[in-house]
């Protein structure tokens, strides 16, 4: 109990900071948009969240939020997939790492945001380009992460079970995969931060709803009572992901947290 009370610690002190600059603000200047208080940011989660937009009839807060979750999802789940597969079958064969280890490498290396232009000059400014850009900013480091996990398996389990009759896919499917899978979900974990970066640029630069759309489209009439739910909104969001996928690891595959 007392360790919970000492982690909410700073997120109260931090709160209070940020109330008590916007009492300040406020006070000499009721219209002050720089620090909205929580009444301004109350209205305007009822008038994004929970009031139809009067033009299309959408509630805004949750049209925004399921279009950028679809595309995180999408893009995520892509890499996470391609990537436990490139790293079991390079990781146990290793002709395959001759041919491909350099061009992931290559890859890792390719700031994603720079090539965000590329992307929408080649496959326009839908949805695609988009979830490229977030496949593109993750695969190739959770791939390379496998990798060297699958070189970590213990070779001796993979001769005794080829001694044992295991065919080469028994070993890759049913042997070594069920130990990475845990690694796998951790790197879906650490991906996630660096996946909402480049989904808000994309939607920032060319999307008509989603999460970073909306904060960009409302930061030229200064509405920080608008922006400031949306950004905490991300973060519940991203907290939820990371809580749920660390209480999956826990629940199905304990070992490997006595094992890190």
């Amino acid at each position: 109990m007392k360790a919970r009370l000492l982690a909410l610690l700073p997120f109260a002190l931090a709160i209070a900071v940020y109330l008590v600059a916007s009492h300040l603000r406020l006070a000499e200047n009721p219209q002050d948009k720089i620090l909205p208080g929580l009444g301004q940011m109350g209205e305007a989660v009822q008038r994004m969240a929970f009031a139809p937009d009067p033009q299309s009839g959408d509630y805004v807060l949750w049209k925004d939020t399921w279009a950028s979750l679809k595309r995180i999802g999408i893009g995520v789940g892509t890499a996470a997939v391609l990537a436990l597969l490139a790293g079991l079958n390079m990781g146990l064969r290793p002709w395959l790492k001759t041919v491909f280890g350099d061009f992931l490498t290559f890859l890792s290396m390719v700031p994603p945001l720079a090539i965000l232009p590329i992307l929408f000059i080649s496959l326009g400014v839908d949805e695609l380009a988009k979830v490229t850009l977030i496949f593109l900013g993750v695969f190739p480091v959770m791939a390379r992460d496998m990798l060297l996990t699958v070189e970590k398996v213990p070779r001796e389990q993979v001769t005794k079970a080829i001694t044992l009759g295991a065919s080469r896919w028994d070993v890759i499917y049913r042997i070594v995969m069920p130990q990475v899978i845990p690694r796998l979900v951790d790197n879906v974990r650490l991906a996630l931060g660096a996946a909402w970066l480049f989904l808000i640029a994309a939607e920032a630069i060319a999307a008509t709803e989603g999460l970073g759309y909306r904060i960009f489209l409302v930061r030229r009439y200064l509405s920080m009572d608008v922006i400031l739910p949306y950004v905490a909104w991300i973060v519940v969001l991203g907290f939820v992901f990371d809580w749920s996928l660390r209480t999956f690891i826990k629940r199905w595959y304990g070992w490997y947290l006595v094992t890190k």
